[in-house]
């Protein structure tokens, strides 16, 4: 029986002095992969302790892609033409709208399912970030095509330059639908889209005035959706052509403002300020933000090259930014499973998991997005991030409770949603004896693995009821 009693801090400082001479060492390992992907497993981890920082950060960079490798749903490249809902008989469009809800769900799953399977967690993390930055929703799009081509897009762009991806998701038409862009036409500008664009893509609040936005309104009149693709479409009899004036530069198209927020400073450093707070800690440090924002801008908003400045700052490696920040549920509910090996034959359950967690996925709460920090936490969601892990670590006993005929009672009183839940937790398989095989040998290393600080508690035992322990202190929800 595997022996696991070794304190944390004492697992941190053995393995990293051991390492330290030849690389980072086991805890920055850990610390650099959990920060910007999914909890790592021990091999993971043993591949970067051997690197430095930088070719750490190096490796990470260069392992990330542009394009999914889940296929995606057979209906991905479907289009419905409006004007054909518009004509339809009330029982075929329910039967459409339907369909779409069936098909937003299927969505939801093929992204979950993304996430478990991807060899680049940092594209999926990435991808996420640039969802929660320019958030659009199934909600208010009702196109699960449109919404699959925006992911496909913010994926392409995740790590490539910010200004290209500007541009491109102004054009994205589930965003032109979310903004209400589609409808912005000479005469009857709307300012949605405009709005925010400066407050929350660019600048960031108080730095634009009201007549900027009506100003940038007009600029993206005609912009629009050709209703027989799904397509971007310009309309120039819908576009105000005349001189507009935006923080102070005269400009005439949508394309000529997007120049203009890109040239401001403040630009760079609120792109910046929200790469930090996702990665680093929930307050940035000034001078290192308007370093970085500087690289950031010197590289023409390359986002590569502001992550590497990002990742490679003190302020990411220091103790106290460690066990800084909440994992977000699909950190934790990805992560967990990523971590422990955990096989997920059906990903839609995990998907209505996330969103009694607070975070549905390709459906965000408003145009801000997810709000993220201490707003994962509270009395309920805490509770199901800690049934989450408990049952997944008693599958086997799930499993068994679901052949009882009371059990088998309670699950046909439960919602569709919750019953198929707990149906696909019984369908997965974890041995914590197996898991814990590759430690042998290794045990301070075990605690290391899992949690990003010391423990809160007291965690002791062995084998699996150690495991157990372990993933339930609450410094597991934290990376």
């Amino acid at each position: 029986m595997l022996k696991l009693v070794l304190p944390l801090a004492a697992a941190a400082s053995l393995f990293a002095g051991a390492a330290g001479a030849q690389g980072m060492g086991a805890e920055d390992a850990r610390h650099l992969l959990n920060r910007t992907g999914f909890d790592a497993q021990l091999r993971e981890i043993d591949e970067f302790a051997r690197l430095t920082r930088s070719e750490g950060v190096e490796r990470l960079l260069a392992g990330t892609h542009t394009q999914a490798r889940t296929p995606p749903p057979a209906w991905a490249k479907a289009w419905t033409d409006p004007r054909t809902v518009r004509r339809m008989g009330e029982e075929e469009r329910r039967a459409f709208v339907r369909l779409q809800v069936e098909r937003g769900l299927e969505l939801k799953a093929w992204w979950l399912a993304e996430m478990l399977a991807t060899p680049s967690p940092f594209t999926e993390r990435m991808t996420l970030f640039w969802h929660n930055h320019f958030t659009s929703s199934l909600q208010k799009v009702r196109s699960p095509p449109l919404m699959l081509r925006q992911n496909a897009l913010l994926r392409r762009h995740a790590l490539g330059n910010f200004g290209e991806l500007l541009h491109a998701v102004s054009r994205d038409p589930a965003m032109l639908v979310y903004l209400d862009s589609a409808t912005n036409r000479r005469g009857q500008p709307n300012e949605n889209f405009a709005r925010e664009l400066m407050e929350l893509f660019t600048l960031g609040e108080g730095r634009y005035g009201e007549q900027d936005i009506k100003e940038a309104a007009r600029a993206f009149t005609g912009w629009s959706i050709d209703l027989d693709t799904g397509e971007f479409l310009f309309r120039p009899r819908q576009h105000d052509d005349g001189v507009k004036s935006v923080l102070g530069r005269s400009v005439r198209t949508g394309d000529e403002v997007l120049d203009v927020l890109l040239a401001q400073p403040a630009t760079a450093e609120y792109v910046a300020a929200r790469l930090w707070r996702e990665f680093v800690s929930p307050q940035p440090q000034p001078e290192e933000l308007r370093r970085i924002a500087a690289v950031f801008r010197d590289n023409q908003y390359d986002v590569r090259a502001a992550v590497r400045a990002l990742l490679l700052a003190p302020a990411f490696w220091a103790p106290e930014n460690r066990a800084a920040l909440i994992k977000s549920p699909v950190e934790l509910v990805v992560g967990t499973m990523r971590q422990l090996g955990v096989g997920v034959s059906d990903p839609l359950p995990f998907a209505f998991l996330l969103r009694a967690l607070g975070q549905d996925v390709l459906s965000p709460p408003n145009v801000k997005g997810w709000p993220g920090g201490e707003a994962w936490i509270n009395s309920s969601t805490l509770l199901a991030r800690k049934q989450f892990i408990e049952r997944l670590l008693r599958v086997d006993e799930t499993r068994m409770a679901m052949q009882q005929p009371a059990m088998r009672e309670k699950m046909e009183s439960l919602k569709p949603g919750a019953r198929r839940l707990m149906q696909a937790m019984a369908e997965l398989h974890f041995s914590g004896r197996d898991w814990l095989a590759p430690f042998e040998g290794r045990e301070a290393m075990v605690p290391l693995v899992l949690l990003a600080g010391a423990p809160a508690g007291d965690p002791s035992g062995s084998g699996t009821d150690y495991l157990r322990a372990l993933v339930a202190d609450p410094v597991y929800q934290l990376k």
